[in-house]
């Protein structure tokens, strides 16, 4: 399921900028690059640079991005992407720069009569990152009601059912929400940490466990050492960057979204 909401964010994050996607597979995809998608993605400042001062015809390039390798042919050459994968998080990271924010509204259902109230939602889509000398990612997709405080989980898979637009439809009109979004973000961060205490941090244990390991080889090597020298110290601190355990968590994006009463 991680890896299908994987395929689902890259082919939205690439049609709504307007890149054309060559070939759609069950295991990959390639991806015709628009100039400022290539600038962002493929690391290439200097051919950018020539381009633009000679004048030349721009040439961006196309992207396989492989998603399921069992369903790849040997001779497809690409990114594997997962969560953690670097591809990901430039990608994440260029979804940040690009459209960090959105308002979009419910087109009004057929057959609905007379004015249709629209009800604000606050969507955020966060990375909680379980990082010790491991790393695992989690997307969580979360939708707050601004008026009855209803929290949703997967609300983008929601959201990509409805027909949405940037501008607010005719014979619509949207209701005032009663909570602020400020406080709304703070109620779907505290759900993030409500949903992060009640895992389980076997993890965090095992990642501990190792680092003790480690340390204990560490000082069995300078073992009869009085003066320690300044490598142990620095040993030392990188065993804990490597190990000592953290959960980080990240908002990609988020936005606003006025949807009739029964759309969610």
């Amino acid at each position: 399921m991680q890896q299908q909401e994987i395929v689902n964010f890259l082919e939205k994050y690439f049609v709504s900028n307007h890149c054309e996607i060559l070939d759609r597979h069950p295991g990959y995809m390639t991806v015709q690059l628009t100039i400022d998608l290539d600038k962002q993605l493929m690391n290439r400042p200097f051919y950018w640079t020539y381009v633009e001062k000679t004048g030349g015809e721009p040439n961006p390039m196309k992207l396989t991005l492989i998603t399921d390798r069992d369903q790849t042919p040997d001779n497809v050459k690409g990114d594997f992407i997962h969560f953690g994968a670097p591809r990901l998080h430039q990608i994440f990271e260029s979804t940040k720069k690009l459209a960090s924010y959105i308002r979009l509204y419910q087109q009004k259902p057929p057959g609905a009569q007379g004015n249709t109230p629209l009800f604000p939602w606050l969507g955020l889509n966060v990375k909680v990152s379980y990082k010790s000398d491991r790393k695992r990612d989690v997307l969580m997709s979360l939708g707050l009601q601004l008026i009855n405080g209803i929290i949703v989980e997967d609300f983008q898979d929601k959201l990509e059912e409805l027909p949405l637009t940037p501008k607010i439809p005719d014979l619509t009109y949207t209701m005032s929400p009663l909570v602020k979004p400020q406080s709304g973000v703070n109620r779907l961060q505290q759900y993030v940490r409500g949903f992060v205490e009640s895992q389980d941090h076997a993890w965090a244990d095992e990642a501990r466990q190792r680092w003790d390991e480690d340390l204990a080889l560490l000082d069995a090597f300078y073992e009869g050492i009085d003066e320690k020298p300044e490598s142990y110290e620095i040993e030392k601190e990188a065993l804990k960057d490597q190990y000592e355990p953290k959960v980080l968590v990240e908002i990609i994006n988020g936005g606003l979204f006025y949807l009739c009463q029964n759309a969610i």
